[in-house]
């Protein structure tokens, strides 16, 4: 007997959000590039488009495996042959998951709907979180340490915090094994994609360094404008549409009763992160900023993607507010005292508006969905709503994301230094990455 007709439909929404948010890719093309300056603007774009080819072909052949090969089902979409594995500890008679260890190059899985829809949905959502590091690292990162880094984030790095979170590790058990709310909760991302995009891309600059004459000696910060701000902007609202996808999507199901909240919520919190990041900087500098705006818009976009489906559209609006104010801090903070070169804010919008969104599940969830989450009876409240429980599993699941992500990806960008280098030369730099190391120009002069 075939799938249902719900089961069907459901199938078709999951597979038709996932096209939003793979066509987020042309919208993050189009941000970084613009941030940045015109000699590595073919280099910024080839980064765009060449992470999405090579995470799909490392997420099909390893990660959705370690990511998901434990879960046996998803009610949505339909039954599913068994076979789902996941490898963990046993500790009070209870299982830890750590990583799946099933479903790898979708062998056992090749002719099921379910787990079709459910490949493209989490691999587009795992080329988000690959491509944000090529913004924070553009304008100096060498092609070839690209490409390793790529293999990297979609073959380990990304999938196993994702199974900790989504496919049912212990993070997610925290609620079961712990009694901590209904474990950690992130219902599209905030910290399984950008977070963990986030704090890479903060590593990643780190072992790099800052781009040259970014950093004076006489502490001066030299001024590297974008070379094309509409281009930012159109990127901007690509992104913006293309996250109704993103979040809507996470619900698995078309006729889910959340489905017209969490697009409210998300289009209020982007707003509210626009409007808070154009007041402060306009506050401080007295003048409006149409970039710093933009970071703000997907900074709050970032932060209500954990808690979408929990909180109510006030406190959406709060979410992204305070979203606002923290990417125009943090872009302050990281270039006047901690002297971190990132050409278009990624760490700020991905990783600390990642955090708070993450955390703000565990303050603004107000009780009225969520039953059963992770296993837990009841609905997801937060602190605000009477469980403090649930605000420790947010903190738990940020604490790991931090040490584990940023301890992993900054001993990766390490050792690729010491095997073949991560930068590329002086000359290339100073020349601009298209012409020495792409070998082609984005806007040849004819």
């Amino acid at each position: 007997m075939g799938p249902s007709l719900e089961a069907s439909l459901n199938v078709a929404w999951v597979l038709l959000t996932g096209f939003l948010v793979m066509f987020m890719q042309a919208g993050f093309a189009m941000v970084e590039t613009g941030f940045t300056r015109a000699r590595s603007a073919a280099n910024t774009m080839a980064m765009n488009l060449v992470i999405y080819p090579v995470g799909v072909l490392g997420f099909w052949l390893v990660g959705y495996g370690l990511m998901m090969g434990g879960v046996q089902e998803w009610a949505t979409l339909g039954a599913a042959a068994p076979g789902g594995h996941e490898l963990g500890l046993t500790l009070g008679g209870r299982l830890w998951g750590l990583v799946g260890a099933a479903r790898f190059a979708l062998v056992t899985v090749a002719h099921e709907p379910s787990h079709l829809a459910m490949f493209l949905f989490a691999t587009v959502f795992m080329d988000t979180a690959a491509t944000i590091p090529t913004g924070a690292m553009a304008e100096r990162w060498k092609f070839s340490a690209f490409l390793v880094y790529g293999v990297f984030m979609s073959t380990l790095l990304y999938p196993l915090y994702g199974n900790w979170v989504w496919g049912g590790g212990w993070l997610a058990r925290l609620g079961v094994n712990a009694g901590l709310g209904h474990g950690h909760v992130d219902f599209a991302g905030s910290s399984v994609v950008h977070m963990t995009g986030g704090l890479t891309a903060l590593a990643g600059a780190i072992v790099l360094g800052p781009r040259l004459g970014r950093f004076r000696a006489d502490g001066t910060i030299g001024a590297m404008p974008g070379h094309n701000l509409p281009m930012s902007v159109v990127g901007t609202l690509v992104l913006a549409f293309g996250w109704f996808g993103f979040n809507a999507g996470s619900t698995l199901s078309a006729a889910s009763p959340r489905i017209a909240l969490i697009a409210v919520n998300t289009m209020l919190a982007s707003a509210g992160g626009a409007i808070a990041a154009l007041l402060a900087i306009r506050f401080t500098l007295a003048k409006p900023d149409v970039g710093m705006a933009c970071n703000g818009l997907l900074g709050g976009l970032v932060a209500i993607t954990a808690g979408c489906a929990f909180v109510t559209p006030a406190a959406a609006v709060l979410v992204g507010v305070v979203a606002g104010l923290l990417v125009v801090r943090t872009v302050r903070v990281l270039e006047r005292r901690l002297r971190v070169d990132d050409p278009v804010g990624a760490f700020a919008v991905h990783g600390v508006c990642g955090t708070w969104g993450a955390l703000a599940v565990g303050l603004f969830a107000d009780g009225s969905w969520g039953d059963g989450w992770n296993g837990v009876a009841g609905p997801v409240r937060g602190l605000l709503f009477g469980d403090g429980g649930q605000l420790a599993a947010q903190a738990v699941g940020v604490l790991v994301n931090a040490i584990f992500v940023f301890g992993a990806s900054y001993g990766f960008f390490r050792l690729v230094d010491r095997l073949v280098g991560n930068r590329v030369s002086a000359e290339v730099e100073y020349q601009g990455l298209d012409a020495l190391e792409m070998g082609t120009d984005a806007y040849p002069r004819g």
